[in-house]
């Protein structure tokens, strides 16, 4: 069915919130730059291997649940098959590093923009096929192309099949191997944090939450809902193509069955939902915590099951006490408090009454 092209797709709905002002925005900013000095400082402040190591695959974590968020999170569209994007872009690096001869270092960095594009190409044709569903089909239809691409990379040639394939080796000294990685991680998740908050104050974006309210309504009042989500789609797919190859450039081979890894998808979701699906810090926050502490867990009990029985119990911990996430529902609790303390008991107003025309 076409969709209608030329209605104001803003129209009846609620206008993009205004900025705030500076004097409520001056403590934001402070604290964006307290925790981008932070994470920089990072590895020069904690240099032991094991825990840079884990920093690094956090910031991963953080990039791809960010990316990730801008289409499901704004759409509403859970989408569980962004391994597939995470894995082409790690074999489009890998391949383009062996073909083109490129040596091992910063150059194979610089492919990590081609390792995006080939993942951003490769969400357009899926996301045609995908988005003609909806929401629960959309979610079988993704895991179903996943292992579609998780076979065929296992069984084509060009991959290396079950043998994978290798990188360049990366001539850092042992000493600090890992902070040439988490500080390229570091400005790629500011550049994804940056895009997804500029998409959740566009008009862009205020379509995608139209979509995620109620896309039937959207589409009547004239938003291009296929367009929009397929757009969507693809530029969550471009950083999480460029962690892909950013990750096992940093592990030094690339194997299908971890490239296409179907607990990656389910990770990512968990992230978002801790965190808070549909808000900016919401998966940072979630990725920060689950990945950190499963890495943690991971090596301190991994000679048994400790570690998953504590990811579990946290979880639906989280999930039990904050249903919403925790980025909302501490919001919640911050605007209640600061409601009370400007309304003291007895002193709220009165609601008023809206007119309605005769």
């Amino acid at each position: 069915m076409s969709e209608p092209g030329s209605g104001a797709p803003g129209a009846g709905m609620h206008a993009i919130p205004a900025q705030p002002p500076p004097a409520r925005r001056a403590p934001v900013l402070g604290a964006i730059g307290v925790t981008l000095a932070v994470f920089a400082a990072f590895p020069v402040l904690f240099t032991d291997p094991t825990t840079t190591s884990i920093a690094f695959f956090t910031l991963i974590f953080m990039i791809s649940a960010t990316a990730w968020n801008i289409f499901s999170g704004y759409s509403g569209y859970l989408a569980l098959g962004h391994a597939v994007f995470f894995g082409s872009g790690a074999y489009a690096v890998a391949m383009s590093a062996k073909s083109w001869h490129v040596a091992g270092g910063w150059p194979v960095f610089a492919l990590l923009p081609f390792g995006g594009l080939i993942a951003g190409a490769i969400a357009i044709p899926v996301g045609l096929v995908a988005l003609r569903t909806r929401r629960h089909t959309f979610v079988v239809v993704t895991i179903a192309i996943f292992f579609i691409f998780q076979l065929a990379a296992t069984n084509f040639g060009f991959t290396g099949g079950t043998s994978g394939m290798l990188f360049p080796i990366a001539p850092f000294s042992a000493a600090n191997y890992n902070q040439p990685f988490y500080y390229v991680a570091l400005a790629l998740l500011v550049a994804t944090t940056f895009v997804s908050w500029s998409v959740r104050r566009s008009r862009f974006g205020l379509q995608l939450l139209a979509i995620r309210d109620d896309e039937d309504r959207a589409l009547g009042l004239g938003v291009k809902t296929r367009r929009v989500k397929l757009g969507a789609f693809v530029l969550s797919a471009v950083p999480v193509g460029m962690a892909g190859g950013l990750y096992f450039y940093f592990v030094g081979q690339v194997f299908p069955q971890f490239a296409f890894d179907p607990l990656f998808d389910l990770a990512l979701a968990l992230m978002a939902f801790l965190g808070g699906l549909g808000t900016v810090a919401g998966p940072l926050l979630g990725a920060l915590v689950l990945e950190s502490l499963q890495q943690y867990l991971t090596q301190t009990f991994s000679s048994d099951a400790i570690y998953l029985i504590a990811y579990g119990v946290l979880f639906l911990a989280v999930i039990l006490i904050l249903p919403r996430g925790v980025v909302p529902s501490i919001a919640t609790l911050v605007r209640r408090r600061h409601a009370a303390r400007s309304h003291p008991a007895g002193t709220m107003p009165e609601p008023r009454l809206r007119e309605t025309a005769a």
